[in-house]
């Protein structure tokens, strides 16, 4: 060992200070503090100098070269330390407040079998003229529905008539809606007159040369009733007639239950005679329109010009229609059900999405029919079906004709 000129080995040692004091520096904690501060400072300095050659490496926030001329190494290496945030946003509804628009969502009016469990509104139609002398009687009957009134709405369409009908139809509709225990949803009166001048006296009305122009304008009547009382939250259409005087309380549900788009009940009358001193009810049949094609009928209708409108039980036209009145026990099953080719409008349960697609009661010839045997010409023509009960009896006033021409 080289030792500067005047100095030796045993003076620098005197020098240093003891080993004791040596040890009571380096276990003192004000020096533990400044290794550990300097350890720190030391290891932060080497991981900065690390990042800060990363940064020298790419110099900029993205690689050195082009993507398309870094490795598949380079460009794994970049990638990795990548991790963007994405933010899943929902679409938010769209919000209108124009309060002239109006959104209507018929997806959501179903007609069902099971109309009261599923809350669905019926709507029920009568169209009238001159008819104050029976609407006592229908009311009578359309309270004892059993059906819940809270979901039918009545309509009524008065038209060309000369007596007290509207006067009456209102009086009763206030006295049945001021009742809470029989009220319905609504009820609504429509007033169409249509230059009907054909007497009400049933010799005028069902004579032959009246058919046509009567069955023109009683189609008219129904359409325009149609057209105004139909709302979109409505699931069925239950046409009755006022001169019903005996109807079943379940009408609606037993019909709804066969969940067919037309369903019509078949139609008879009482007429009480003495019989050997006895009153004898003759029970009648009323509704020939409800009837079914024949090779005969079908024969006939291949001759008649297009506007030529038959009208069944008249000497004029023998169709040889098979006729549901004629059918039936009224002791039998009445859920027996027969297809039809033409109807009667006295009692129809039509699904309203039906009468939505467009089919109504022609006011002219359709297949050589009109009103409701036209409307159910056109319903089998749209591919709907069309259905009678012949078992299930709906009772008609009796008109009392004499000598009829069926």
């Amino acid at each position: 060992m080289l030792v500067a000129k005047g100095y030796s080995w045993k003076a620098a040692r005197a020098r240093l200070p003891p080993s004791r004091q040596i040890w009571h520096v380096l276990r003192s904690t004000q020096f533990l503090v400044a290794a550990i501060v300097l350890t720190v400072v030391v290891l932060s300095w080497r991981s900065m100098g690390s990042a800060a050659g990363e940064i020298q490496r790419f110099y900029c926030f993205g690689p050195s070269k082009p993507p398309m001329r870094m490795s598949p190494n380079e460009n794994e290496e970049w990638h990795a330390h990548l991790n963007t945030p994405i933010l899943i946003n929902p679409r938010k509804p769209v919000k209108v407040d124009e309060p002239t628009i109006q959104h209507v969502n018929l997806n959501s009016v179903k007609s069902t079998p099971h109309a009261d469990a599923n809350r669905e509104r019926i709507l029920i139609l009568t169209p009238l003229r001159d008819a104050s002398h029976f609407l006592p009687t229908y009311f009578d009957l359309i309270v004892q529905l059993s059906y819940p009134h809270d979901l039918i709405d009545l309509a009524f369409l008065v038209g060309d008539t000369h007596d007290d009908t509207l006067a009456i139809l209102a009086k009763e509709l206030e006295r049945v809606q001021k009742n809470p225990e029989i009220a319905f949803r609504s009820t609504m009166i429509v007033e169409k007159d249509f230059g009907v001048t054909l007497p009400q006296d049933v010799k005028d009305r069902h004579a032959w040369a009246a058919q046509a122009p009567r069955r023109k304008a009683m189609a008219r009547a129904r359409n325009y009733l149609l057209a105004t009382a139909l709302k979109e939250d409505h699931s069925w259409v239950y046409w009755r007639d006022v001169d019903i005087v005996e109807c079943p309380e379940r009408v609606i549900e037993d019909f709804v239950a066969h969940d067919v788009d037309v369903l019509v009940p078949n139609i008879w009358f009482h007429r009480y005679k003495l019989l050997d001193g006895v009153k004898t009810d003759i029970e009648g049949r009323f509704d020939y329109n409800s009837w079914q094609e024949t090779p005969a009928s079908l024969k006939l209708l291949s001759t008649l010009e297009p506007n030529v409108i038959l009208a069944e039980g008249y000497r004029e036209y023998d169709t040889q229609r098979k006729y549901m009145c004629r059918m039936g026990d009224r002791h039998a099953d009445p859920r027996e059900r027969i297809p039809l080719d033409g109807i009667g409008g006295v009692n129809i349960v039509v699904k309203a999405d039906v009468h939505r697609s467009g089919i109504n009661f022609p006011a002219y010839p359709f297949e050589n029919q009109a009103e409701t045997e036209g409307f159910a010409k056109m319903a089998k023509r749209a591919g709907y079906g069309v259905w009678g009960l012949p078992n299930y009896v709906v009772w008609h006033v009796d008109t009392e004709e004499e000598g009829g021409n069926v």
